[in-house]
């Protein structure tokens, strides 16, 4: 039962990740379509995607509850 619910609550937390990384893309398409952002904006922007994305691939890497 434990390792059940430990596979359960992985995926749990790779979903979160996954909607963490989606927020992210979406933010920085919205903004971009409202205005021209700021060369630091983009680059936090950019800053704020790659560590969600490292953040899933360390979670797949650990765990092994990939899509």
């Amino acid at each position: 039962m434990r390792g059940l619910l430990s596979g359960v609550l992985s995926c749990l937390e790779r979903e979160r990740l996954e909607d963490e990384l989606s927020e992210a893309r979406t933010r920085g398409r919205n903004l971009s379509r409202l205005r021209q952002l700021t060369r630091p904006e983009r680059v936090a922007l950019d800053q704020r995607e790659t560590a969600a994305q490292a953040r899933l691939s360390d979670h797949d890497a650990e765990h092994g509850c990939q899509r």
